[in-house]
């Protein structure tokens, strides 16, 4: 299914209010949800990676770290059903408002997010602020903000479902934009006063937050994201879920279901790193994968016979320009290349842009998945994780093949949203992504 359908055509015309999009971004103050530290362990302990990175060991980990932490909102459990599992996230989030567990802000605010990430494997540590906000929802046709991935019917519908119940964003998607510099000036600025919020969670970032309520402030920076357009670089599901929600309420004027939360960064001033997310071959077996090959692919030895130095084999494979996979789950490294041109025209149609012929992603799902393997691309077949090493170890206990890819270029995707190609989902993984539960947007405060 495509990030935009073409049942979502109507939909894509409408921005704020059900009026025809504007130009640019619109980015709205609201009066944020937030914990009150007093009524919790701690803000680390309440708060949550994106939904849809928390495996089942991480949210027991996480539910039964604090009572309050917010995996119970994002994630309820069914009790019996999915739908049951959204009441239940209904009442918690109207029961934490009324014991004070989390309290609205008095003003409206634009909120200025920061997050340090530590250095690791000998790189530096990174630096990231963006503004979290109301941002006015229009779909991909408008051209205003832009998805690069895929999205599949079953979690656009559970987070229909939950956003529904709720009447609440939970968590923001990140978006990127590039602006003139003014807005990322008063995000500069709002940074050097004391923050509402400092935290640091279990993987070493720390997380700060400022208020901007400043009317000039937001001026300015409305200014600036009004000859902006976004692309969505985590979060393709839920701003899937926003465009649904606005269409049913678009009868609504002045609607809240017009406007979505999100993080906006200006990658100008503070660029994204872009991860590549790996595969796992539930079902296939290393030693059925390779037998499978044809002569348009080669197969070697992926350097030393460690990861690192497979990883460092699929590098220099990507920078002489070939479709490059490490294929692993026996034990051993294999670097796959290929395949040749033929092989790729006979599966990839010719109209298509050269880069998203030539994307490993493509060649993975259009030629390996559905033509040489034969693997359905759904749940029971193929694992999405992350980290490599995790990806590695997955594979080796249920004897299933990892798939190991290299990152995107940033320009590469953004240049393919701004043709209005998406990518095969979970194409790339952009980061670091927001914490959940530092700041929530409630439907009913406006």
């Amino acid at each position: 299914m495509s990030a935009v359908s073409a049942d979502d055509a109507e939909e894509s015309r409408y921005g704020d209010a059900g009026r025809v999009a504007a130009a640019g971004l619109s980015l709205a103050p609201f009066r944020g949800l937030r914990y009150d530290p007093q009524q919790v362990s701690s803000l680390a302990a309440v708060t949550s990676p994106p939904y849809d990175v928390v495996d089942a060991d991480g949210r027991l980990r996480l539910e039964t770290g604090d009572p309050h932490n917010v995996v119970r909102l994002i994630l309820p459990r069914p009790q019996p059903t999915p739908e049951s599992g959204y009441r239940h996230a209904a009442y918690l989030l109207a029961a934490w408002q009324r014991k004070g567990v989390l309290t609205a802000d008095p003003d409206p605010a634009l909120y200025v997010y920061e997050q340090r990430t530590p250095a690791e494997n000998g790189t530096a540590g990174t630096l990231q602020r963006g503004l979290i906000g109301a941002l006015a929802v229009s779909g991909a046709q408008a051209g205003v903000v832009l998805p690069h991935e895929d999205v599949m019917p079953r979690p656009v519908a559970d987070r229909v479902g939950l956003m529904r119940t709720t009447k609440a964003n939970l968590e923001p998607i990140l978006l990127t934009y590039r602006g003139d510099g003014s807005a990322a000036d008063v995000i500069e600025r709002a940074a050097e006063g004391p923050p509402l919020l400092t935290t640091t969670t279990s993987d070493g970032t720390t997380h700060r937050l400022w208020a901007v309520t400043d009317p000039g402030d937001q001026a300015v920076v409305s200014k600036d994201l009004s000859t902006c357009r976004a692309l969505i670089a985590d979060g393709h599901h839920r701003w899937a879920m926003y465009l649904r929600l606005q269409r049913e309420h678009r009868y609504l004027a002045q609607s809240p279901w017009d406007r979505g939360l999100v993080l906006l960064v200006d990658t100008a001033r503070y660029p994204l790193r872009v991860r590549a997310i790996h595969r796992v071959l539930l079902q296939l077996p290393v030693k059925q994968a390779l037998s499978a090959l044809d002569d348009s692919w080669t197969v070697s030895d992926a350097g030393g016979g460690t990861l690192d130095s497979a990883l460092a084999a699929l590098e220099a494979a990507k920078d002489a320009g070939l479709n490059a996979f490490v294929i692993t789950g026996d034990g051993r490294f294999r670097l796959v290349t290929g395949p040749d041109a033929a092989t790729l025209d006979a599966a990839v149609p010719a109209d298509r842009p050269e880069e998203y012929r030539r994307l490993d992603a493509t060649v993975l799902h259009s030629v390996l998945l559905d033509r040489v393997w034969k693997v359905p691309d759904n749940p029971d077949h193929i694992g999405y994780l992350h980290d490599a090493a995790a990806a590695v170890r997955e594979a080796e206990q249920i004897g299933g093949t990892a798939v190991l890819l290299h990152p995107v270029a940033e320009g590469v995707v953004r240049r393919l949203a701004e043709q209005g190609v998406t990518m095969p989902r979970k194409s790339t993984s952009f980061g670091p992504k927001p914490a959940t539960g530092l700041v929530l947007r409630s439907l009913l405060l406006g």
